[in-house]
């Protein structure tokens, strides 16, 4: 037993934690803080959330018969802690590693993660479920759902808290109150907590039928065993909510406070804590987007930003440092930034909604109804298209070219390098007939970046990048270098290939796919998106022309599967999208072993 974690070292499961000692806890809690500082320097990930929440997980399970009792974390990030204390303390260090630990809580990894989470706001309405799952079943075990004050800005957590709030059913709801999600809280909600906090106002909460405790200090063990074992022991019908006060990334070993720098850390050196990521060779295609923006907004007063809690990951906080006053961070309420956006263009102002794919998802109602249908010149800017490495399944952009393609006047591109983007940003910018989408992976930027490149692509014109006889590559994004270096293998196996770079998943370039077709053989669609999207939209096309009489057809997309966190190469191996995989399907369809 290491005599720096004899605690930790006995707490191996929440059964053993649960043999503690009361008065040993808060020693526990120092070494599991310890752990996860020493598992992050290894291998970086989320861990501002889990240093902040340390305390609130160890009372939890002490006080807690789980995993019968049910602990649902919301988004999950904070989950590093509870993952050591539930018989994973020895696999922590492979968190976000390809075949190790994912980054979030899963269903499948350990009977402690009763409800798989990465997106936000879900978990009241999960704990909800669950409770009336026990309720029918006649079980008597209790449900515990653990909501940061940034999730809580989810719709969804109010429609969860609508519902509950008028049953009987027994659901205890942790709010934990740190003035964070990934960036500072926004809103009204967070001054209403802020008053909570000082006294000054009656609960909200209650108002919505919930009893109401706190708030109380995240961070003191016996307060916070004394509060849960009260609401454990308690027969009161109908949910609580127990407002716990906690600091994000506390105790974490950085010379400075930065409680958004450090929601997430690369791998660092423990003595110097010096961060150990690669420097960038290339600028990513995130901040060529921020960059592009910021000059078309110099020259049109008319352009505004819209992100929902991810200034800092979409690139709209340097937006905002230059124009603070057209910069809206909505919190993570993606349904209210797409039609916001819709008002802002209903009346004449040319809205940015800088979203994530994954998250983007949650406001498609909104996209279809009130842009598509209205046909309002929103501009959105979807970043990590395509597969993100580390975040997993989760947060793939895999569907996004699907779903953006089938509204009805909608114009969807993806650059295949940074030029491209920002010729794609100046494109949205110009574009009032309607909708309007660019979609670009995360990462650095391939290509020559050209800063002072701003000019229009007329819609829906690709462009070729070399011409052969053979076969045809037909690229749609940022997969287009790796179908040149499968097309430079090929032409090394003597096989001619042209590859075109499509630019636009609609309106298609049906000119130059019509090309394609009669005057190749076999025709190939590279993308990083499910399938349904780009190449449905070729094959299509090609099916109402009947060119599928003048070649064969064979569609590269993502697998229908999800695919598993690792880096972004190991990945797009699995996917069967990188260069040796396209090799491989091409030689497959020519007949030929390459």
């Amino acid at each position: 037993m290491d005599r720096l974690t004899s605690l930790l070292d006995r707490a191996q499961t929440p059964e053993a934690l649960r043999r503690l000692h009361r008065e040993d806890l808060p020693r526990l809690a120092a070494e599991l803080r310890a752990e996860v500082i020493a598992s992050a320097a290894e291998t970086g990930g989320h861990f501002g959330a889990g240093l902040g929440v340390v305390e609130l997980t160890v009372a939890l399970h002490y006080v807690f018969d789980t995993p019968r009792d049910r602990l649902i974390w919301d988004v999950s990030h904070q989950a590093y802690p509870h993952k050591i204390l539930t018989g994973r303390r020895h696999r922590i260090r492979s968190i976000r590693q390809r075949g190790g630990l994912y980054g979030f809580t899963q269903r499948a990894e350990s009977p402690y993660d009763p409800f798989g989470a990465a997106h936000s706001s879900t978990s009241i309405s999960a704990g909800l479920g669950m409770a009336l799952a026990r309720d029918f079943l006649n079980k008597n075990n209790h449900v515990v759902a653990v909501i940061g004050d940034g999730a809580l800005s989810g719709g969804m957590a109010f429609e969860a808290m609508n519902h509950a709030g008028s049953l009987d059913s027994r659901l205890i709801v942790i709010l934990n109150d740190n003035g964070m999600s990934i960036a500072p809280a926004v809103g009204a909600l967070t001054s209403h907590l802020t008053a909570l906090r000082q006294g000054k106002l009656p609960s909200l909460f209650e108002g919505l039928g919930f009893r109401h405790a706190g708030p109380i200090d995240g961070h003191d063990l016996r307060a916070l065993v004394e509060t849960l074992e009260k609401l454990r022991n308690s027969e009161e019908p109908g949910p609580v909510l127990v407002h716990v006060v906690t600091e994000k990334g506390r105790g974490h070993p950085f010379p400075r406070p930065d409680r958004e720098r450090y929601h997430a850390v690369p791998k660092f050196n423990p003595v110097t804590l010096e961060f150990l990521a690669p420097k960038a060779n290339a600028p990513s295609y995130t901040q060529v987007f921020a960059e592009s923006l910021i000059a078309q907004a110099r020259r049109d007063a008319r352009v505004v930003a819209i992100t929902a809690a991810m200034p800092s990951g979409t690139g709209l906080d340097v937006f905002a440092e230059q124009f603070p006053e057209r910069s809206f961070d909505v919190g993570i309420a993606e349904q209210h930034a797409v039609t916001l956006a819709a008002g802002l263009a209903a009346d004449g102002m040319k809205p940015v909604c800088a979203i994530y794919s994954t998250f983007l998802q949650r406001g498609f109602d909104q996209v279809v109804h009130d842009v598509a249908l209205q046909r309002l010149p929103v501009r959105f800017a979807i970043d990590r298209a395509g597969l993100v490495g580390q975040d997993g399944a989760t947060h793939a952009g895999a569907y996004d070219l699907v779903f953006m393609s089938v509204l009805p006047g909608m114009v969807v591109m993806a650059p295949a390098d940074a030029t491209e983007l920002r010729r794609m940003v100046a494109t949205a910018i110009a574009h009032d007939e309607g909708p309007i989408a660019f979609r670009y992976p995360r990462g650095e930027a391939a290509g020559i970046d050209q800063p002072g490149e701003c000019r229009p692509l007329p819609i829906g014109k690709g462009r070729l990048i070399r011409e052969g006889i053979d076969i045809a590559i037909l690229s749609l994004g940022a997969r287009l270098g790796a179908a040149v270096a499968a097309a430079d293998t090929l032409a090394a196996e003597g096989i001619s290939v042209t590859i075109a770079d499509a630019r636009f998943c609609k309106p298609l370039d049906t000119e130059l796919l019509e090309g394609l077709a009669r005057n190749h053989p076999l025709l190939i669609t590279v993308e990083d998106g499910a399938a349904g999207g780009f190449s449905a939209q070729v094959l299509h096309h090609l099916a109402s022309r009947d060119l599928l009489k003048s070649t064969r057809f064979r569609a590269f997309t993502l697998p229908d599967r999800p695919i598993a966190h690792g880096s972004p190469a190991e990945q797009y191996a699995d996917a069967g999208l990188d260069a040796a995989a396209l090799v491989s399907g091409i030689g497959t369809a020519l007949g030929r072993r390459i």
